[in-house]
């Protein structure tokens, strides 16, 4: 018999926020406050495919591990693609849906997802694939998926069922700069004028840059970003996005002290913004919202505004969301995301790992292309 046992949560009020936080620190995409603010304004429900299925592991009546989990009826909003996957499956006859999910809604940010808190961790990874597969095989679950777990957590999820995936992401590393002048100067000569014409734009248009953190971010301006936000998906995406004011009220209630918002200003009116996370030592730039078609205020607001920022708070990255390979002429630079894939089906199971195999491959190559060209000088 196991010396673990286990309980699904349906909503992450079923743990204590102080309890949640001992396990997911600081990581503002895993923090009680932010999920909390997730369910209470419906983002993640049964209703919009992201119902809460959070995953409590206990010894005796001690907690020593939790993960952040949902039961998930499409594949939206994970920046984990697997639609082909899904399409296989239905081209079978077989549901890929519901299907366990771990992570962070709509964040593509790696973390911590399986927070454990006990002096053998290798005996409670074990206990959870073997409760996560086993409720899949009972739930007609096609599958459990990790997504945006460090490294470690690979190595130690692989061995049991689950399968390696890796991705590319780029973001900015402080290399100690005093001023974003030391930054340009580390860039080659063309790249540096490229950089400088794209900021002097700003300029040129009359454009200004407020920053507002904590209590300078009021309800109100939480309300005007949250329409610049809804506003820029419909024009972008034909929908309001996946989050709602509701959503961003309540992130300002719970969590004001780790949001930065930048504002573009002309004329005296706020025209663009962007909504950026922080912690210690890493600024977060998740969302953007706009109300004017403006040349380069996209670049100046969502990339160079935020390496300022990581400069004049000694914040060590900057990490600016998924994809994005016009990212890497300012500087940011490749790194490898991970996750962890297990399916059920004794069939699709090893063609799915044949592929990601393949995919690993493809995926150090693009890498290390698109290492080769940073604008950095090359004696950097």
């Amino acid at each position: 018999m196991s010396i673990f046992s286990h309980r699904w949560l349906t909503n992450i009020s079923a743990i204590d926020a102080a309890v949640w936080q001992q396990f997911f620190a600081d990581n503002p995409f895993t923090d009680h406050a932010f999920l909390f603010a997730l369910e209470q304004s419906q983002c993640v429900s049964a209703a919009s495919g992201w119902q809460p299925q959070h995953l409590a592991i206990y010894q005796n009546d001690t907690l020593v591990a939790l993960a952040p989990g949902y039961l998930k009826s499409h594949s939206y909003g994970e920046y984990v693609f697997d639609w082909a996957w899904a399409e296989a499956y239905q081209q079978h006859g077989l549901e890929y849906y519901p299907k366990w999910l771990s992570g962070s809604p709509f964040s593509p940010i790696e973390g911590q997802r399986l927070a454990i808190a006990h002096s053998h961790p290798e005996q409670v990874y074990q206990y959870i694939t073997k409760t996560l597969t086993a409720q899949c095989e009972q739930q007609g679950w096609s599958g459990w998926h990790i997504n945006f777990c460090s490294q470690q957590q690979v190595s130690q999820l692989t061995p049991h069922q689950g399968m390696h995936r890796i991705g590319v992401q780029f973001q900015w590393q402080n290399q100690n700069y005093a001023t974003f002048d030391d930054f340009l100067a580390q860039l080659t000569a063309r790249k540096r004028k490229v950089l400088k014409k794209e900021r002097n734009k700003i300029t040129q248009q009359n454009i200004s840059i407020k920053w507002l953190q904590g209590e300078q971010i009021t309800k109100a301006v939480m309300s005007q970003f949250c329409e610049f936000y809804q506003r820029t998906y419909l024009k972008r995406s034909g929908h309001m996005g996946y989050l709602n004011h509701d959503f961003f009220i309540l992130l300002h209630a719970l969590m004001a002290d780790k949001l930065v918002i930048m504002h573009a200003i002309h004329a005296h009116e706020v025209v663009a913004a962007t909504l950026s996370f922080k912690n210690n030592d890493t600024l977060y730039g998740r969302y953007w919202g706009a109300i004017a078609e403006i040349d380069c205020l996209h670049f100046e607001l969502c990339y160079y505004q935020g390496i300022e920022y990581c400069i004049k708070h000694q914040l060590q990255c900057f990490h600016s969301g998924a994809q994005g390979e016009h990212k890497i002429a300012r500087g940011f630079a490749p790194v490898f995301t991970h996750s962890v894939h297990a399916v059920m089906d004794a069939t699709f199971s090893p063609a799915i790992a044949d592929y990601l195999q393949r995919e690993r491959q493809h995926m150090r190559i693009y890498h290390q292309q698109c290492t080769e060209l940073l604008p950095f000088k090359i004696d950097n």
